[in-house]
């Protein structure tokens, strides 16, 4: 191997995380853009739960959580590339489409209903990419809990907020 080939493969899996940091933020900037009007028109006037965090704590709370789903996805990437990790990486992909419709649904739309019923598409998808992770890479399994600890306790706040804000019987 020549030395040149040798810089390239060193350098192989962290261009790897960069990609997959930029997958990951590119679709917390997509729904970052589908939230952005609303969470300044129609979400604060929405009845919310006495649980509701204060606004600023949900994008520390999800830049953090997609920093980690891009390093568990490149953890599990790592070792198999795509011909290995194929159908786990898949899974990933599904989930984060879920993560982005949510925002659409909840946020574009401003239906709390239909929101629901996709967030627990979501959770569903998080937790199967959560199991196909952990055999391939613990520290890429753990790393995805907070992400569904954190979905678990939004999809609570969005039953809640459906809940709260129903008009009619």
């Amino acid at each position: 191997m020549t030395r040149g080939n040798s810089r390239e493969k060193r350098w192989d899996p962290w261009l790897g995380l960069a990609a997959w940091l930029i997958v990951c933020f590119a679709v917390a900037a997509i729904g970052s853009a589908l939230t952005a009007t609303s969470v300044r028109t129609w979400y604060p006037g929405l009845h919310k739960p006495a649980l509701t965090p204060p606004a600023w704590v949900f994008g520390p709370a999800w830049g953090a959580l997609y920093a980690m789903m891009a390093v568990a996805a490149w953890l599990v990437w790592r070792p198999a590339g795509w011909s290995g990790a194929g159908s786990a990486l898949a899974l990933f992909a599904i989930q984060l489409a879920l993560n982005v419709a949510w925002s659409g649904v909840f946020f574009g739309l401003k239906s709390p209903g239909p929101a629901f019923a996709e967030i627990v598409a979501l959770w569903l998808a998080i937790a199967a990419t959560c199991a196909a992770f952990f055999p391939r890479s613990a520290a890429a399994g753990w790393l995805l809990v907070p992400y569904l600890a954190w979905v678990s306790f939004a999809a609570y706040l969005n039953f809640a907020i459906w809940r709260l804000n129903r008009v009619g019987p």
